[in-house]
């Protein structure tokens, strides 16, 4: 088989990274984008910084912060306390019927998606401190209400992001290079490996991937 592509398109991954996480570096990649789109919005007060999920995408945002923005506070707000115990890199974790009353974050990162966006918009919307910035990482099929009265009153700015650009391919490898221990970080959330010799084990992957409930599902392809 042959695969035409442009040269500029391909990025070369480290050698000596695991190539299970180097699997799916292109949502890590969509992280890092977004982070770098906040720190080019967003004021400069970053002292605590609450996100919103508990899944792979909170993850991994969470995990880039902790490394882009070592000295900010990080907390992490789930619906699942078992999924919690994976963030062992936030300064907090709480569920989303435990949020302090004193919490007011400088800014947010939401990265629910589906039926849960709009109340996780609205509590942050709620929560965050005046001219804060909101990232939406989270992807929703339907349309999700924000209360703009708020948004208005607070002069927030939000934001959305899903993809990334070679830029952040290039960074993210350069990111797997000077910090290894990140990508041992990311084995975390690798829920299954499959070997994949025919169609029925793609088709067996596929539905394995639909019903867990947390991580990623990688496809080994011995074809």
């Amino acid at each position: 088989d042959i695969v035409v592509m442009p040269p500029d398109r391909l990025v070369k991954i480290p050698s000596d990274i695991n190539p299970e996480v180097a699997a799916f570096s292109e949502i890590i990649s969509v992280g890092y984008h977004s982070i770098s789109r906040f720190l080019e919005f967003s004021h400069k007060r970053r002292n605590l910084i609450g996100i919103w999920g508990d899944g792979n995408m909170a993850f991994l945002i969470t995990l880039l912060l902790r490394y882009r923005l070592p000295k900010s506070k990080l907390v992490v707000f789930g619906k699942n306390k078992y999924k919690l115990e994976y963030f062992s890199f936030a300064d907090e974790t709480h569920l989303i019927t435990d949020i302090p009353s004193d919490f007011a974050p400088d800014h947010a990162f939401e990265c629910v998606g589906g039926d849960g966006s709009e109340p996780a918009i609205d509590q942050i919307i709620d929560y965050i401190n005046p001219e804060g910035t909101i990232s939406i990482l989270g992807v929703s099929e339907n349309n999700v209400p924000i209360n703009t009265r708020m948004v208005l009153e607070k002069g927030l700015r939000i934001y959305g992001s899903s993809r990334s650009g070679r830029e952040d391919f290039l960074d993210t490898a350069k990111m797997f290079a000077e910090h290894p221990e990140i990508v041992d970080y990311f084995t975390n959330i690798i829920s299954e490996v499959i070997e994949v010799n025919d169609i029925s084990d793609m088709k067996m992957a596929f539905e394995k991937d639909i019903r867990k409930s947390y991580g990623k599902t990688i496809m080994l392809w011995n074809v």
